[in-house]
């Protein structure tokens, strides 16, 4: 297929997508719209987190952090401004933050990257609980105006299109060619005039405006936060593990792992939290072990690949029993 056949295929997909997430409110029940709602949030999540670490191989443990001041952003303002402006200063503030965080550690690559923006997740964290408790006197926030439930689920639908959307597009992009150098040869792209440096920071803004976006459109969704709940780690290590079980450098990877993980969330994690816990687990060893591509990844040939592996590997256990005989 030709560049521009695979960019049309892309699109007609995505419209697809669009237009069944669209529809799923007017026949779902209210369960099935709330496992939907929790899907486009993994699947915006997920594919703007891949739009960076996809790509350039650097591993962000900070999704939880942008995901938590787009929250107490919009349960600030709400009142104040109108629901899309809310939306976009959570955007806009936590773009502000990974700007300031990314000049400071995407110098660091590896393990030292990832710990890193950990640390500055948890330190945003405490630095949030801190100051509710020394100023405002209690922590948390009540949410008095909610939006309507189609209003938050038309708003996190746009974001998981536009989060797959710009995923296309910057694929096509000068940046992401930039990006994808820096993945493969970091060194290598700056010796061929690749502001490195700018670029990354570009790239680490853009996955933090979309989780900020997605966490102030999903603060209302609980009626009440805190702390320990839009900054909850949890957050950007199932995103973490839905993109790379997905598949991170592919397109679809993450938005495939994404429905199939919220499924699976939502049958298992609340009857039973440990089997489903077990299950990123098992998923992810397999995962690596047999699939590093990701399950978009996928083919007839790897189905047939693991048929001729296993029947090699029954052939010579035959051949050593025999020996021993």
């Amino acid at each position: 297929m030709t560049s521009r056949q695979i960019l049309v295929r892309d699109l007609l997909l995505l419209l697809a997508f669009a237009g069944w997430a669209l529809a799923l409110p007017h026949y779902g029940s209210e369960f099935v719209v709330s496992m939907a709602l929790t899907c486009l949030m993994y699947v915006a999540l997920s594919s703007s987190w891949g739009l960076f670490c996809g790509t350039t191989r650097y591993l962000s443990l900070a999704t939880s952090a942008f995901f938590g001041i787009g929250a107490y952003t919009s349960a600030l303002v709400l009142e104040q401004v109108s629901w899309w402006q809310a939306v976009a200063l959570g955007a806009g503030l936590a773009t502000l933050v990974a700007v300031v965080m990314g000049a400071a550690v995407l110098h660091l690559r590896g393990t030292y990257f990832a710990v890193l923006t950990f640390g500055m997740t948890e330190l945003i964290r405490h630095a949030v609980t801190y100051f509710e408790k020394t100023v405002t006197g209690t922590v948390g926030r009540v949410l008095m105006v909610v939006p309507e439930r189609d209003t938050i689920y038309l708003t996190v639908l746009l974001l998981a299109v536009l989060a797959v959307l710009c995923s296309i597009l910057l694929r096509r992009s000068r940046l992401g060619l930039a990006l994808l150098g820096i993945g493969a040869d970091e060194q290598r792209a700056q010796t061929l005039g690749v502001n490195t440096r700018l670029v990354k920071i570009a790239g680490f803004a853009l996955t933090a405006a979309f989780a900020g976006a997605v966490g102030a459109a999903m603060s209302v969704r609980w009626t009440y936060i805190d702390p320990h709940t839009v900054f909850n780690p949890f957050i950007g290590f199932q995103t973490v593990l839905i993109a790379l079980i997905g598949g991170a450098v592919t397109l679809w990877g993450p938005l495939i792992a994404a429905i199939a993980f919220s499924v699976l969330a939502e049958t298992l994690r609340l009857q039973f939290p440990q089997i489903y816990m077990m299950s990123l687990g098992i998923l992810l060893i397999l995962s690596v072990l047999y699939l590093p591509g990701g399950l978009a990844s996928l083919r007839g040939s790897t189905f047939t690949g693991w048929w001729q592996s296993s029947r090699q590997w029954v052939r010579d256990l035959g051949r050593k029993e025999d020996r021993r005989g």
